[in-house]
């Protein structure tokens, strides 16, 4: 029983430890972040479109993803779909503007793709730019780290 007890405290302890070191969302660096937590992967005339890690980390577990139509035209910082969770849901606003050329249909049947993959298979739709100096308005990986570092800070 004692060494049961031990085991349970340690386990405890560890967990402490990893749920702290969650605090520094992975930010990867050749992508554009929009300070409403949404990632661009530009490439060449298109970009594909997420949530950030640090966003999903405060959302919680997705339970729903509300995706746009293909075809439709998204419009740089206005919402284009919805992200729900065992807490709240929220809008996904576009980082760029242009027309939805895919969607990540997978997320359909699995919404927690956006927790365990935000920045692989947790994508949430592709765009075709229609202003490509619009992307100098975005953030860069480090701007980003600081940003999510001050808000963070102030809650």
């Amino acid at each position: 029983m004692a060494c049961r007890q031990l085991w349970a405290s340690r386990a405890a302890s560890y967990l402490r430890i990893s749920v702290f070191n969650r605090a520094f969302s992975t930010v990867l660096k050749d992508l554009k972040y929009a300070d409403s937590h949404e990632w661009a992967k530009v490439d060449g005339n298109s970009a594909t479109v997420g949530i950030t890690d640090h966003a999903q980390d405060h959302l919680g577990d997705v339970v729903y993803v509300e995706l746009p139509e293909v075809g439709s035209t998204v419009k740089q910082g206005e919402g284009f779909g919805a992200v729900e969770s065992v807490k709240a849901t929220s809008d996904i606003n576009s980082p760029v503007s242009g027309k939805v050329i895919a969607v990540n249909e997978e997320l359909t049947s699995s919404p927690a793709l956006v927790n365990s993959s935000p920045y692989e298979q947790g994508w949430i739709i592709k765009v075709e730019l229609s202003d490509n100096a619009e992307l100098n308005k975005l953030l860069d990986s480090e701007q980003y780290s600081k940003f999510c570092e001050e808000e963070d800070s102030n809650h």
